[in-house]
């Protein structure tokens, strides 16, 4: 009987399960969960926090998902080391599995600068994990004063989770606009001024230079007192486990199309790793739970003998913010078609006769029709792009294959 192992209890995780299962149907499984949680969707923590959800609607499978793929799991352990020659997990309790096939599924950890005071900070939050959320949500009150230290994506939802439940809400970026790893300066000026309608205030082009207790001195020079502390600058994937293995690691850990990394029978996925973006053919971390899902399945079916690929990667975002949802995705490399009016925006990048990637602001139906084109590397002039350029629809493609892709629709 097959040994596996899978460090990790993310959605990347719950994948390689249902792989391993789709070829395996009598292997051992073991799950190392450093989080004390059954897998959960972790964008779900932002709804936890703002009181639209509750803990058991953020499962990402049922409750009997381990027990009915015979799975044991290892709540509150951590995998500390990988021996590829004897091939043993130590974890951080000492105990040692062995494993004839290993899959890294560890994602990533909060990044924390080296902030000067940031230890006299009594209450200072991260927002990454369901028990980062139910955290600060015993912390807030009516009355905090709530500073978040990072315009990204996790400190946007994070601010959004709190808003209407605290007395105020700044959050601060070295960046001048909002989302700006995932949207230009007029994408971002439209959601930021729906963030500002609700509430959140804004320092941009500016962040904390250091702390002294419940305050930061900007490197503006002005003053921000809190009452809390959340820390949302970035994130690092966590790949120790390869890398001090002696595995092939760059930014994330190196995977091929069958998530294997360079060890052997050790593999690899979800926010952990870096894979080819297809839209543009650089290597890159594509933290994205569909992403992370079919990675691990990919590698679960791979670890059992089976043989699957993972192949068409592109980053992708779909986040919303007070009713104003943003969705982008591939490369913003090539030339630019857009359509715009006050509360919307719809830009496709195109170059050498294929759609590379698209921005969209407002509204987005259908625009798995986009991302398909995208994954597909469907050469445009075979379609109606004259169509495209002005909503995702099926009537861009020919009738014949309008029927294969999608049962006959027209539009």
């Amino acid at each position: 009987m097959k040994r596996y192992v899978i460090a990790g209890n993310g959605a990347a995780a719950a994948g390689c399960i249902e792989g391993i299962r789709s070829v395996d149907a009598a292997g051992e499984i073991v799950v190392i969960s450093e989080e004390k949680h059954p897998v959960y969707g972790r964008p779900l923590i932002s709804y936890y926090l703002e009181g639209k959800t509750d803990l058991p609607h953020m499962n990402y499978r049922g409750a009997d998902f381990y027990e009915k793929n015979g799975c044991r799991v290892l709540y509150g352990r951590r995998a500390v080391s990988i021996d590829p020659e004897t091939h043993a997990v130590t974890l951080d309790d000492e105990t040692q599995l062995a494993y004839d096939a290993l899959c890294v599924a560890t994602g990533s950890s909060p990044f924390v600068p080296p902030f000067e005071g940031l230890e006299t900070v009594a209450n200072k939050f991260s927002f990454m994990t369901l028990d980062d959320a139910m955290a600060l949500k015993q912390a807030a009150g009516q009355t905090s004063r709530v500073l978040i230290v990072g315009a990204g994506l996790i400190g946007l939802k994070c601010a959004e989770g709190l808003a209407g439940s605290v007395g105020e809400i700044t959050v601060c970026d070295l960046a001048d606009r909002v989302l700006s790893s995932v949207l230009d300066a007029e994408c971002a000026a439209l959601m930021q001024r729906r963030l500002e309608a609700n509430g959140i205030r804004f320092l941009l082009g500016d962040s904390a230079a250091r702390f002294e207790g419940n305050a930061a001195v900007m490197r503006g020079g002005s003053r921000v007192e809190f009452d809390l502390l959340v820390l949302c600058v970035g994130v690092r994937a966590n790949t120790a486990l390869v890398k001090n293995a002696g595995g092939e690691v760059g930014r994330g850990i190196a995977v091929d199309e069958k998530m294997r990394t360079s060890l052997a029978d050790v593999y690899a996925a979800g926010d952990c790793t870096e894979s080819v973006d297809i839209s543009c053919g650089t290597r890159k971390i594509m933290a994205l739970m569909p992403n992370a899902y079919l990675q691990g399945h990919a590698a679960g079916v791979n670890m059992a003998g089976g043989n699957a690929v993972f192949d068409n990667a592109i980053p992708m975002n779909s986040v919303g913010f007070f009713g104003l949802h943003a969705m982008t995705a591939g490369s913003y490399d090539g030339e630019a078609y857009e359509e715009k009016d006050d509360g919307h925006i719809r830009r496709l990048y195109v170059k050498d006769g294929l759609l590379k990637g698209f921005m969209l602001i407002g509204g987005f139906e259908r625009a798995g029709i986009y991302t398909a084109l995208i994954r597909e590397k469907t050469p445009l002039a075979e379609l109606d792009f004259e169509l495209l350029k002005t909503g995702a629809t099926t009537a861009a493609f020919p009738a014949a294959e309008r029927k294969i892709k999608f049962g006959g629709a027209v539009s």
